[in-house]
């Protein structure tokens, strides 16, 4: 059940607007469908990490987060605790083993993100194949845009390649990372395949206007957000403040909302996902409509990671923000 809460629903809207903590706040003028130009120093650095092959890269990666696992206290207990909460009937061991799969999945995901800007439909099928993308053709079809729920999970670089050359491109909400060679480095390499990005932050308009001319807009919605911007919903049986811009992107447009994930299969290739459409509700209480519909959504996300529970981010601080905190 939603997890009901003493937030001031008034802030909602403009938090989604354009209240958000982005680069907008210290000067940064968003452009709209931003394509990454590459830099000199993107350049070097897959240049650089390409001249090691791949499967070596991948040793030599899983080998350092190793050394983060062992050396990062502070994420490594936050992994502990997030995952004992999640699973409290496992065993101390199944917890720990859990936790050093995730770290090993992200060292995966940092080895293959080298990869992704040079991987072609010709070689895709090394990679992944996919499931249910009748769902996102059926969704065009109607003429509304689509909007996608993703999260930190599964090999979420190799989504931004598989979805366009499987597909078509996607407009990706995303948060503009503060060292602006990583910005620059995962940019050029999301928007490589015709990918365009939307800087979060005064995008809701910029949205509602690429629904209209049927666009696939990608959403991350697994992350922890301040009361301004979300409400409290159950994951994985505890509060979780999230975003609501999906449902209020969903009420306002009319758009479909496909819930979209790339698991890891035991074989060590991926699986792009397309699940359903998850069914909207729309009432005469809006501020209802915006807590139950961001409880589904967040639903999907959970029955998800339970299946592969090792790759998801757990080293983030999902719950961080408290029920008390919007009082």
């Amino acid at each position: 059940m939603p997890v009901k809460t003493g937030i001031q629903y008034s802030s909602w809207i403009p938090a989604f607007a354009g209240m958000t903590k982005t680069k907008q706040a210290s000067g940064y003028q968003p452009r709209s469908n931003e394509i990454m130009e590459k830099t000199r120093t993107t350049a070097i650095i897959f240049f650089a990490f390409r001249l090691i092959p791949l499967g070596l890269r991948r040793t030599i990666f899983k080998a350092l987060f190793r050394l983060f696992y062992h050396a990062s206290v502070k994420q490594r207990l936050i992994a502990l605790h997030n995952l004992k909460c999640a699973f409290p009937e496992k065993s101390l061991d199944e917890i720990e083993a859990i936790a050093k799969g995730v770290y090993r999945h992200l060292a995966l995901v940092m080895a293959d993100l080298f990869e992704m800007p040079y991987i072609t439909r010709e070689t895709l099928g090394d990679w992944a194949d996919a499931e249910g993308l009748e769902h996102l053709e059926k969704a065009f079809a109607e003429g509304k845009g689509v909007l996608s729920v993703v999260a930190h999970f599964g090999h979420w670089e190799l989504m931004t390649v598989a979805v366009p050359l499987m597909a078509r491109p996607m407009q990706i909400v995303y948060r503009p990372l503060d060292n602006p060679v990583m910005d620059n480095l995962l940019g050029w390499s999301r928007t490589k395949h015709g990918n365009a990005l939307i800087p979060k932050g005064g995008s809701g308009k910029r949205i509602i206007r690429l629904l209209r001319e049927n666009n696939a807009i990608g959403i991350l919605s697994d992350q922890n957000v301040d009361t301004r911007e979300g409400v409290f919903v159950d994951f994985f049986g505890r509060p979780a403040c999230t975003s609501v811009g999906t449902a209020v992107l969903a009420l306002q447009s009319g758009a479909p909302v496909l819930p979209a994930f790339m698991p890891r299969m035991p074989d060590g290739r991926y699986k792009l996902i397309i699940l359903p459409p998850v069914e909207i509700t729309r009432t005469d209480n809006y501020e209802s409509d915006l807590v139950v519909n961001t409880q589904r959504f967040t639903k999907v996300v959970e029955d998800m990671v339970r299946k592969y529970p090792d790759q998801w981010f757990w080293i983030h601080q999902r719950w961080k923000t408290k029920p008390w905190q919007g009082a």
